[in-house]
């Protein structure tokens, strides 16, 4: 390996320093200040880095990693996306029954498994990253069992996630040993190769259509997407909330990037079958989740089908990301990368708000927990009802923008039934989100006094302003995004 590949791995060199120094530290002496310091250090070391990994000639590192202009940009958004959720987590923890220390350590592993997703081009460092997250996240989602209330919701959550996570990897394995059989070779660009000459001299395209099922299948559960999403209210409504957020950013982020680049230069969307399985999906991922949400009065379990249902949207661009990168005018991969953007705004603002009134002693994820919000504290209440506008679509927000785009991709494919549902939905939206607001506005009734912010909260409510900020300028002014992704998009 050349000096210059190894300065393209910096960001991953760092990430994988954090952890290390982060456990001598706590070897040394535990405290939680410190050790929320360090972890957030390492993560914006890392972010920084990328400013330096630009200045060298982008290239494939071994045949197992890919550092490219797409890369460089989810990796950026995953460590934007983890240093937030560390930062949120230290007023959150603050009062947890329990060492708070070994937290930011699994923020830290788990971050690096994402890393490594959204830079592998070869299912060998795809599958180690997806089960290095994975390994993380059991832990994240039971972290505050020693808790004395309600200690077995982090416990069932995390089993449920265990065992789940554990066949949709079964299910991605089988799919690449069903390929590997026939190609020989793991390596996402040499798959087309390999599908071309088995469907011409091996067992027919068939094979291979069941094959790449059984691989999107496994990705399929990692995005929450119908009928693979039965773990997605139990875990989200269980696990703490700093876990919640981080799955649903971070998680859903990588997963989503390496979905886009196996799908962009496999060759596995030429298959009508596969475009019609993926079309089912979407649809039900999109009335399905709306329509569950709509029976939600627990906000973790309304914003879980609410994710189901974003994925489903999200589906529809990614349908047509082989056409977006071969150049017929489809704006498929910058779509996907700017709803991924959208979303990661959108969640954490909503997460960032129901962190800022908990604490691990006291979730306050119910509807009823925020009536009267606006009266109580203007400031949050402002910032919540903004993330849940942009969650419904509404004009001059991201989510409104990242709707649009994929609504452009769906016209322009003639893709009309999975359109139908995305409207249908986003009005479905609509309602369970005003809902919420209408809770925020209507007065209470009784005394229930919120948190009172203090010098710990002061950098929580600084994100909280940022991602304000982000959700309304991309919203109205998003063409400098949209330029930028067109340069990433085309990397692939």
């Amino acid at each position: 390996m050349t000096f210059d590949q190894m300065m393209l791995l910096l960001p991953l060199i760092i990430v994988t320093a954090t952890p290390v120094i982060t456990m001598l530290m706590v070897a040394v002496k535990r405290s939680h200040a410190v050790s929320c310091i360090l972890t957030a250090s390492g993560l914006l070391l890392a972010l920084l880095s990328l400013l330096i990994v630009v200045r060298y000639p982008l290239q494939e590192v071994t045949p197992l990693l890919q550092v490219d202009n797409f890369n460089i940009f989810c990796t950026a958004l995953i460590l934007l996306a983890a240093l937030a959720v560390t930062l949120f987590s230290y007023p959150y923890l603050c009062n947890l029954e329990d060492h708070q220390d070994e937290f930011y350590l699994l923020i830290a592993i788990a971050t690096l498994g994402a890393l490594v997703m959204v830079s592998s081009t070869h299912f060998i460092t795809a599958f180690l990253g997806m089960e290095t997250l994975s390994v993380c996240l059991y832990g994240m989602i039971a972290y505050p069992l020693h808790r004395e209330a309600t200690a077995q919701y982090p416990m069932e959550a995390s089993i449920k996630y265990l065992v789940l996570s554990a066949v949709s990897s079964g299910f991605v394995l089988f799919g690449v040993a069903l390929l590997y059989a026939q190609t020989g070779t793991l390596h996402f660009n040499d798959i087309s190769v390999g599908i071309t000459q088995g469907i011409a001299d091996g067992p027919g395209s068939e094979y291979f259509v069941v094959a790449s099922l059984l691989i999107i299948t496994g990705f399929a559960f990692k995005l929450s997407l119908v009928p693979f999403h039965l773990w997605t209210p139990d875990v989200y409504e269980g696990a703490p909330l700093p876990a919640t957020a981080f799955l649903a950013t971070v998680g859903k982020v990588a997963m989503a990037a390496l979905m886009m680049r196996f799908l962009s230069v496999s060759g596995v969307l030429d298959s009508p079958a596969i475009i019609n399985v993926l079309t089912v999906i979407g649809v039900l991922s999109i009335l399905g989740g709306n329509l569950l949400a709509l029976l939600q009065a627990n906000l973790k379990r309304l914003l879980s089908y609410s994710s189901i249902a974003h994925m489903g949207y999200l589906l529809i661009a990614l349908m047509t990301i082989d056409s977006a990168i071969t150049g017929d005018g489809s704006l498929g991969g910058e779509a996907v990368s700017f709803y991924l953007t959208a979303y990661v705004i959108m969640s954490l603002g909503a997460f960032g708000v129901m962190m800022v009134v908990s604490d691990s002693a006291h979730e306050r994820d119910h509807i009823g927990h925020y009536q009267g919000l606006f009266w109580r504290d203007p400031w949050l209440a402002v910032i919540f009802t903004a993330m849940l506008l942009s969650l419904a679509g509404i004009p001059l927000t991201v989510g409104f923008i990242g709707k649009f785009y994929i609504f452009s991709v769906g016209v322009e494919t003639a893709q009309w039934g999975p359109l139908a549902a995305m409207v249908i939905g986003s009005g479905i939206g609509l309602f369970y989100y005003l809902r919420i607001v209408y809770r925020m506005i209507t007065p209470l009734d009784y005394d229930d006094p919120l948190p009172v912010a203090g010098i710990r909260d002061v950098i929580s409510h600084g994100i909280l302003l940022v991602l304000l900020v982000a959700l309304v300028v991309l919203g109205v002014v998003p063409g400098g995004l949209m330029l930028l992704l067109e340069s990433v998009v085309q990397s692939l």
